[in-house]
Parts: C-alpha cells; sequence; structure tokens
C-alpha cells in the first residue's frame, strides 16, 4: 500500500499539510505541518491528536497502527530537526525518545511492530524497533530520491519491497530470511514513481515516472497479474493502494483526477460480486474517475470497501461512492468544523483548509 503522499507539489503553501500518511489499516492519517502534526481518525472523520512546534515543522510522518509511536522527519520552510534523521514521537510522553541519525538526507521510511525501515538516495536500511534499535540489514537501491519503500504490516509475513539495483526494477525481500533471494521484477523500463502492497503482502502495484500504466505483480512469483491504463498522457503518480479484498486500485497523480481500476480474476471468475461498480466498469482496461480539489493527494478504501476515500493536502476529505450510473456521489467533510456539504457529478468541490493557524 502507498500510504504516503507527495509532499514537496504543496510545501510551500502555509495553508497546506507537508505530509499525510496513512496508518497500516487506512483508518487514520496523519499530517505533517510547519509547526507540527496532527492525526485523525476516518470512520469517522475526526481529529485525535495536535501537537505543536513552535521551533519548526514536519516534512515526513508515519504512524504505528494506532498506537502511540509516530516516526518523523523535519521538513518545511523550518525544519524541526535536521532531514538526515529519523525521529521516534512517543505520544504518551510527549517527547521524542529515539533519534536515528544518517549522514544523507532520509527520503522515505516506514514501521512495522518489530522493523523501522529507512530510505536513502541508493540504500534502504532496517532497524529492530526497540528502545535502542540495532541495524540488522543495509540493501542497495537504483536512486530513490521519492524514498519508495513498503513494509507488509501483517505480523506473519515480513515483506519489504524495494526498487531493485536497475532502473524501473523492484526487488522483493523476506525480512524473516533476507538471505533467500526473491523476485527481481523489471516492472518498468522508466523509474519508479510509486510501489504499493496490498494488506497482506501477495500482490505489488507499480507505476513508472511516465505514468500512463499501473502494473500490479505477484510477490511470490514476480509474475505480472495486470496491465492498467490510467491514460495516454503522462502524469506523476504519488498514491495508489488496493482495496480490502485486492480486486480494485485507486490511484492518485500530480492531476486532481482520482482514478479507480476493477482487477478482474485471471481464472476467468467472476469476481464483481466484491466491487461497488457498476458492470460497465469492470474490464482492466476500465476507469472510474472523479476531479478533487488538489492534486498529489492520498486514496485509499474504506474497511468495506466500497466507498473511496481522498485527504487533499489543501484540507479536503471526501467520500465517493458510485451510483448505478457509475456517476460518483461525494461528502465533503471540513477537518476542523466537521461541516459536510454534498457534491453532485461534475460539480465543483468546497474548498476546506486544515486550519493550520488555528492550531
Amino acid at each position: 500500500m502507498s500510504a504516503g503522499a507527495a509532499a514537496g507539489a504543496v510545501a510551500g503553501k502555509a495553508s497546506h499539510s507537508l505530509t499525510i500518511t496513512l496508518n497500516q489499516t487506512h483508518d487514520c492519517f496523519i499530517c505533517g505541518l510547519q509547526n507540527g502534526f496532527k492525526v485523525f481518525n476516518c470512520h469517522p472523520l475526526q481529529q485525535k491528536e495536535t501537537q505543536i512546534f513552535e521551533d519548526g515543522g514536519i516534512g515526513k510522518a508515519e504512524m504505528l497502527f494506532r498506537c502511540n509511536f509516530l516516526a518523523m522527519v523535519g521538513g518545511g520552510r523550518k525544519p524541526k530537526f535536521a532531514t538526515t534523521k529519523v525521529m521516534i514521537w512517543d505520544d504518551r510522553k510527549k517527547a521524542f525518545v529515539i533519534e536515528l541519525p544518517f549522514r544523507s538526507e532520509v527520503r522515505g521510511l516506514r514501521l512495522r511492530r518489530d522493523r523501522i525501515v529507512v530510505a536513502l538516495d541508493s540504500k534502504t536500511v532496517v532497524f529492530t524497533f526497540t528502545k535502542s534499535p540495532q541495524q540488522l540489514h543495509v540493501f542497495k537501491t537504483y536512486l530513490n530520491h521519492r524514498g519508495l519503500c513498503e513494509l507488509c504490516p501483517e505480523d506473519g509475513n515480513s515483506l519489504l519491497v524495494l526498487p531493485g539495483l536497475e532502473k524501473g526494477q523492484v526487488q522483493v525481500i523476506n525480512l524473516a530470511n533476507p538471505k533467500r533471494p526473491g523476485p527481481i521484477i523489471t516492472a518498468h523500463t522508466g523509474a519508479l514513481a510509486c510501489i504499493s502492497l496490498n494488506r497482506s503482502g501477495t500482490c505489488l502495484a507499480t507505476a513508472s515516472e511516465k505514468g500512463t500504466l499501473i502494473r500490479v505483480f505477484d510477490t511470490a512469483s514476480g509474475n505480472q497479474l495486470h496491465e492498467l491504463r490510467r491514460g495516454s498522457g503522462e502524469a506523476d503518480i504519488t498514491c495508489i493502494n488496493f482495496s480490502p479484498d485486492s480486486t480494485m486500485l485507486c490511484v492518485s497523480s500530480n492531476h486532481p483526477t482520482i482514478h479507480i481500476f476493477a482487477l478482474p480474476k485471471k481464472d476467468g471468475g467472476d469476481s464483481k460480486g466484491s466491487t461497488f461498480l457498476p458492470a460497465s466498469f469492470f474490464s482492466a482496461k476500465s476507469v472510474a474517475k472523479f476531479t478533487v480539489s488538489c492534486p498529489s493527494s492520498v486514496c485509499t478504501f474504506s474497511d468495506d470497501g466500497k466507498t473511496v476515500i481522498v485527504i487533499c493536502h489543501d484540507g479536503t476529505f471526501y467520500r465517493c461512492r458510485f451510483s448505478s450510473k457509475g456517476e460518483p456521489e461525494m461528502t465533503i467533510q471540513n477537518f476542523l468544523t466537521g461541516g459536510v456539504g454534498s457534491a453532485v457529478a461534475g460539480a465543483a468541490p468546497e474548498r476546506n483548509a486544515f486550519g493550520i493557524n488555528a492550531l
């Protein structure tokens, strides 16, 4: 799953978040701000935590399910701390309790209950998640300025997915047995822009910097399962997420359009019953789409897989279902007031702000 969003696209605007990241179960998200962070519940939308840092901003943030530990990297106009450090925040103590310094800028990070994973420019480092973290593994990668790394959160699956050593490659690593080689997948001819695991770690979705095609692979064999076309025009894909049952994908990019794909079964079976789209949409080549207020948003599915949730850097939170005619029916909420407005298909959505100045 791709829980992070492209922070740089909107980092210069004071009324926008610097980063938005979903937790591992996609029922909470954290926003890094110019002066701290906020944590929200998704179902229902509710602010759970606010922390003000008078001395700087948070450019990257990662939750660990719903527990009190959060991983952060400084960012914004005045970073809270060096962008070469990962800091672990204990929300019970209201203090940073772990510091991991590096010689180069931290590009990405992921957590699970027993591991901290940090992506740097050309390597990814794995640590124990303990009071005094111990370095366990270092994996070399192709140039990785986007900080691409995905970690399966399930206790019984220690899968880590990273860029390979060559452009467009993905390496699949089992952290329970890292010396045993996993699949090396040649996903694209161009450099990778986005990678995402489904929640069980059995499927991997990838997109290149060209952004016209999304490919889905089996992580055990490395075999390609699907090829989906987002469009003919190039786009910078910033978020891909599977539905809970892995029958659908939602995709966002540097355009303000959310694309939804259905993943047909390869055995010819009928998987339409597990989706919420009309039958006319059920094809690897078909796409449902709708427009939101802000590009480079974070998109995911509700727990029942019947609603698409979109979280925008300008503070707008969408829930979108599709009518029997395939038209999007959207509900828009305000993060601060909880006010709800309705938008019919094609209508310009109301723009809502995080209220960063009102923390």
